[in-house]
This record gives structure tokens, C-alpha cells and sequence, in this order.
């Protein structure tokens, strides 16, 4: 279709940056209107970021609390069921678009719209995808992964056995009610069969997810835009320190750096904060902390230092401090289990250390001491990253085409 310009119905929990899911979905808008088409933001948690208000974007947002902010567990409890405000107040939006030129793009539901988005969705017979950020619509907690145990989850998702084990990371009853409400989800509500489109933003995402997709759905790759400039690549790229950027929690692998770092002789570096950083500050007073601080700060530390450190337990979707790391020229040492892997070729922009062990880790951290090897990684990593660098025009252009082929297939179907 010539000058295809969508209007693009964007679902997502929070009207703001609150994590990578909102920040991918806000960027998103703000790159469609950009390109002539008509993203329209339907959330449930405020505030509204300004930025999509300066650009002159609908934006319905319910004022709603997001389920951790719920003062009340009962009604948050409700609400993650079934929002039924959300619903309506869906369908009401869809029921005024045009049904030529129109699409429906989920990228969260889990935080705040809940399962019931699914009805007015279905009813309004309007083209759909999903993005795959996490995984949510498949697995209760939405990562495969043992929040106690703090490993990988193998269970088939909803089988006895995954009821009966304790994996949440608050307690077990949240853990109930997430597979109750999963049940439902994929159960009265065919939220999963809802879509013949899904959106992974990465490759290893497929092997993860493959086979809990139902039959005969369509997969498209669209990385998740980053917000990068080029800097040319580093005058010493063999100083610096090694540093971890994000939420201070068991999942992302803090307490194996930190163990790692000690091992090797080495000051581990925490950009982020999180709940076990009290904790991490105890056992490991030797690391340095430096809380959350302004984008422009944070990317300043990583252009510095010697290696981003990415040792995340857990599947992940597209981490983009990674991808931000090696377009400052930054290399990065990453697990092998999670998604970061995909953006890290071991021996030329970074290193792969397994997964969960320390001493493996430990080593890549020995090996990264060598001047030589950190400049030659370096190097690899900015040249990498700017061969084909995943802007916001670039990820707008992509998504475009998804659309125009979604919309394209359901007009001649119907």
C-alpha cells in the first residue's frame, strides 16, 4: 500500500517509562507519528509521559494503579484478573477507528490491563500482533525461571508440577493466583490464539518460546530500537572498569559478579539499584555502588569502562544495555543462556561465560585484564554494533512493514 501511514492502537500497562517494555512501546509511538501514521497509547497506570503529549499523540490512559501499587491486594488482585474498566474503555476506542486502516499492537497486559483485553480485541475483528518482551502469556511468572531457586524453570507451564512449585518471587499464593490467572488467560479467554502474529525481538527468543506458540501463527523479527550516538571508537579502550548496569536483583546474576569480581581481583562496579542491594553492599563491601543515576551519567561509565558485565540467570528478551555497551565500544561479557548472547560474538565484541558459574565467569573477568584483548574487543564491538546500528527510524521502518503486511492479509481474507 503507497504512503501507508496505520492507525496503530500501542497497549502497554504504564503511560511512562518504567522498565524496557514501556520504554520500546513509548519509542515506538513517538517514531510512528514521526513517520506519518497514527499511533494511538491505551494504558492503565499514570503518569502519561510528555514526550508522547508533545507529539501530539492520543494517549487513553486509565489513571488506574498498576498491581504492585495498588494500596489494596484484594482489588489489585480483581484488577490483574480481569480489568473490567480496561475493557470497556478498549472496546469504546476501537468501536470509533476505521476498520481499513487500523491495528491492534499488545506489548504488556501482565502489570496492569489484564487478560480482559482480550474480549474487546477479539470483537472488534480489527488485525493484531503481540511483542514478546517477556513471557507472560506462557509462563505464571513470566520468565521460565525459579525466583527461589534462582535457576531456570524446565517445567511445562500449568502442569501439576508447576503448580505445586514455589518459583514466585514474592511468595507461593501470588504464585497460585499468576497460574490462575495464566489458566484463565489461555483458557476462556484464548488470549495466546488471539494472534496469528507475534513479534520477537530477538532469534533466541524462538528456540525459547517455539513450542508453547499455537499452531500455524506467524513470527517476525524487529529488534527493539536504541537510543545511540556514535563516538567513534575509544582512544583506551584498555582502562576503565568493570560495571553492571540495572536492577539489583537475584535474577540478573549481581551476586555471581560480585563473587566473580573478588575471585578475580577485580572492583566490580553497580549502576542500578534493586532489592537485594542493601545485602549486596554487606556481603561485598570492597564493590562500588553508585545507585541510579541520569542517563547521561550511566552512558558515560559505559563509554568508560572496560567491559559491561551481563551475567542475567534468566532467558531475557533483548537486553538493551547490551546493545548500548557495544555502541559505545564497550565489549561485554555475557551469559550463555540469555538473549544478550545474540548481540555478543564470543572472541570478537565480548566474551560468553556459562551460565550461573562463578568460576567461569571469574575467568572471563581474568581474561578481560589483558590490554590486548579488551582494545581488540573493543574495536570488534563498536564496528559491530555500526555496520547495522538498530535505530529508531530503522525498528519504525520494520515495524511498518509488519503492519502493512498484517493489514494487507486480513483485507484480502475478509
Amino acid at each position: 500500500m503507497a504512503g501507508f501511514a496505520p492507525n496503530v492502537v500501542i497497549c502497554i500497562d504504564h503511560a511512562s517509562v518504567t522498565g524496557g517494555q514501556a520504554k520500546v512501546a513509548i519509542e515506538s509511538a513517538l517514531g510512528l507519528a514521526a513517520h506519518g501514521a497514527r499511533p494511538i497509547v491505551f494504558a492503565s497506570a499514570a503518569p502519561v509521559d510528555e514526550r508522547l503529549t508533545a507529539a501530539g499523540i492520543e494517549v487513553v490512559c486509565l489513571g488506574q494503579h498498576d498491581l504492585l501499587g495498588n494500596p489494596s491486594r484484594i482489588a489489585a488482585a480483581f484488577q490483574g484478573t480481569w480489568n473490567l474498566r480496561a475493557a470497556k474503555a478498549l472496546g469504546d476506542l476501537l468501536a470509533r477507528l476505521p476498520r481499513d486502516n487500523t491495528i491492534v499492537h499488545v506489548h504488556g497486559w501482565a502489570k496492569a490491563l489484564s487478560p480482559a483485553i482480550a474480549a474487546p480485541i477479539r470483537a472488534s475483528g480489527l488485525p493484531r500482533v503481540y511483542t514478546l518482551h517477556e513471557y507472560f502469556l506462557f509462563c505464571p511468572n513470566g520468565g521460565f525461571y525459579n525466583y527461589q531457586k534462582h535457576e531456570l524453570c524446565r517445567l511445562e507451564p500449568l502442569s501439576a508440577a508447576c503448580w505445586a512449585t514455589a518459583c514466585d518471587a514474592v511468595n507461593y499464593p501470588r504464585k497460585i493466583w499468576r497460574s490462575a490467572r495464566l489458566a484463565y488467560a489461555r483458557g476462556p479467554a484464548k488470549f495466546a490464539e488471539l494472534f496469528d502474529d507475534y513479534i520477537c525481538i530477538s532469534n533466541y527468543q524462538e528456540e525459547i518460546i517455539g513450542r508453547y506458540l499455537p499452531q500455524g501463527v506467524r513470527l517476525h523479527r524487529v529488534s527493539n530500537p536504541v537510543d545511540a550516538q556514535d563516538l567513534g571508537p575509544k582512544s583506551d579502550a584498555a582502562s576503565g572498569d568493570f560495571i553492571f548496569v540495572g536492577r539489583l536483583s537475584p535474577e540478573k546474576g549481581a551476586f555471581l559478579f560480585a563473587e566473580a569480581a573478588a575471585r578475580a581481583g577485580v572492583t566490580p562496579v553497580f549502576i542500578g539499584d534493586g532489592p537485594i542491594g542493601e545485602e549486596l553492599r554487606g556481603r561485598y563491601p570492597q564493590a562500588r555502588f553508585l545507585g541510579w543515576l541520569p542517563p547521561s551519567e550511566a552512558r558515560a561509565h559505559m563509554r568508560a569502562a572496560r567491559a559491561l558485565v551481563f551475567p542475567s540467570l534468566w532467558y531475557e528478551g533483548q537486553p538493551l544495555t547490551v546493545m548500548e555497551a557495544k555502541a559505545m565500544g564497550t565489549p561485554v561479557i555475557v551469559s550463555d543462556v540469555c538473549a544478550g548472547r545474540e548481540e555478543v560474538t564470543n572472541g570478537e565484541t565480548g566474551l560468553w561465560f556459562t551460565s550461573a558459574n562463578v568460576e567461569s565467569l571469574a575467568g572471563a573477568l581474568t581474561r578481560m585484564k589483558d590490554d590486548a584483548l579488551a582494545a581488540r574487543l573493543s574495536a570488534g564491538a563498536h564496528a559491530a554494533y555500526w555496520r547495522d546500528p538498530p535505530t529508531l527510524d530503522r525498528h519504525v521502518e520494520r515495524i511498518l512493514a509488519v503492519y502493512e503486511e498484517i493489514v494487507e492479509r486480513h483485507r484480502t481474507s475478509s
